[in-house]
């Protein structure tokens, strides 16, 4: 055979051959991209989701509540969302098709961000100071555990429901004394809008007796269930995208930049890094690997949200979270 009838037989196979199935997965983040979102999109440039079967595509949210409907009604397969909104959620939509089924955030970065300039260097301090809370904020939806947490007086706080675009700006120009919102997200924006880092009071809730978990890999359940391996093979590819991410930040964050070249790299390694320390390699990941919860925990995380949300029926852990789709192979493992 000669040397073209080779290739024109080869070129004819590759034709005929059958195309490798992928099952698309549309992936609704909670928010912009930014540091935090990096170890997705690395996972993506690797060729994890690929080496799945699973085609891949992520979208920017606008909060951490804004994934639960979108992946309740169908309109994305899997997404990314505040646990603790998704019980509430849950509750007053039963039957819902959403569960979450891989912790990523294990102590969640909700928190209130103050200035010490304006007073705010305890959660005492916010009495008698205008707190800027966006509604749909997940920090927010959980400021009521906080309050009771700590023994504040809500009453003698003002609140001023703000927009997300306008959070920082309010607090760096002193309109508002503190904010509601995720450490990592609101202390580098108001590095970026030029506060002084020595005048930025984070107050972690989860530092203050707050016990709830944080955001989550969230599936639609009839999604799932047809497609068991496909979610198993997701949350591997995520694991493997956030250890690389852990290990090599830089190339990480690189892969952030090629989807929002307008961001300030060297603010998204910090934020990334803060989120990974803070957030997502606790001493528990450390032990136990990425992605499930500890059942007393999460029990505690539950009687806390009763103490100051009423439940329309007895809530129940299995309907909020759903191990059975994580990897046993090992690849949990982040270090």
């Amino acid at each position: 055979m000669t040397l073209h009838k080779t290739i024109l037989a080869a070129a004819c196979a590759l034709i005929s051959a059958p195309a490798i199935a992928q099952t698309d997965m549309p992936f609704a983040l909670d928010w912009k991209f930014e540091g935090p979102s990096a170890p997705y999109f690395h996972a993506l440039d690797a060729g994890y989701f690929t080496a799945e079967g699973l085609n891949v595509s992520i979208t920017e949210g606008a909060g951490s509540l804004d994934a639960i409907p979108k992946v309740a009604t169908g309109a994305f397969p899997i997404g990314f969302a505040d646990i603790n909104s998704l019980m509430r959620f849950l509750d007053q939509n039963p039957g819902a098709p959403v569960t979450a089924v891989m912790m990523v955030y294990d102590k969640p970065p909700f928190a209130v961000v103050g200035r010490k300039s304006l007073g705010v260097s305890a959660p005492a301090d916010l009495e008698g100071k205008i707190l800027g809370a966006p509604p749909p904020d997940g920090a927010w939806a959980q400021f009521p555990i906080f309050a009771a947490e700590t023994g504040l007086d809500v009453a003698k706080i003002t609140v001023e429901p703000v927009g997300f675009p306008t959070r920082e700006p309010m607090l760096a120009e002193g309109k508002v004394a503190a904010i509601t919102g995720f450490s990592f997200s609101s202390t580098l924006n108001l590095k970026r809008l030029g506060v002084p880092a020595d005048d930025i009071s984070v107050l972690l809730m989860a530092d203050y007796g707050v016990d709830l978990y944080g955001n989550a890999v969230i599936v639609n359940t009839d999604f799932a269930a047809a497609n068991p391996e496909a979610v198993t093979g997701f949350l591997r590819a995520v694991a493997k995208g956030w250890k690389d991410a852990i290990a090599t930040p830089d190339a990480a964050i690189s892969a952030l930049m090629t989807r929002n070249p307008a961001a300030d790299a060297a603010l998204e390694t910090e934020r990334l890094q803060m989120a990974i320390d803070a957030n997502v390699l606790t001493d528990f990941v450390k032990a136990n690997g990425i992605g499930s919860v500890d059942a007393d925990r999460m029990m505690s995380a539950i009687e806390q949200t009763k103490s100051v949300y009423q439940f329309n029926t007895e809530p129940d852990a299995a309907l909020y979270f759903n191990p059975a789709y994580l990897p046993s192979d090992g690849s949990l493992m982040l270090q």
